[in-house]
């Protein structure tokens, strides 16, 4: 297991866990980020991850990333 921003760019990876707070938990659930979910990082910028997740692109923070792991 890894977090998600040390996930190779384009290749697509299973959502193992969600960590963090209780309330950074449900706002990375309500974005789509849930454990058995596909999750491809699409590209990288200043730390920043565009990821597809459950058919559309979200922008998360590498703290962000961090705590979903893959």
């Amino acid at each position: 297991m890894m977090p998600l921003f040390l996930a190779n760019t384009g290749e697509e990876n299973i959502i193992q866990r969600v960590g963090g707070s209780p309330e950074m938990k449900k706002h990375l659930e309500d974005m789509g980020f849930v454990a058995g979910s596909a999750v491809t990082v699409l590209n990288t910028i200043g730390g920043n991850l565009i990821v597809k997740v459950k058919e559309s692109r979200v922008a998360i923070s590498r703290e962000m990333a961090g705590k979903i792991m893959v």
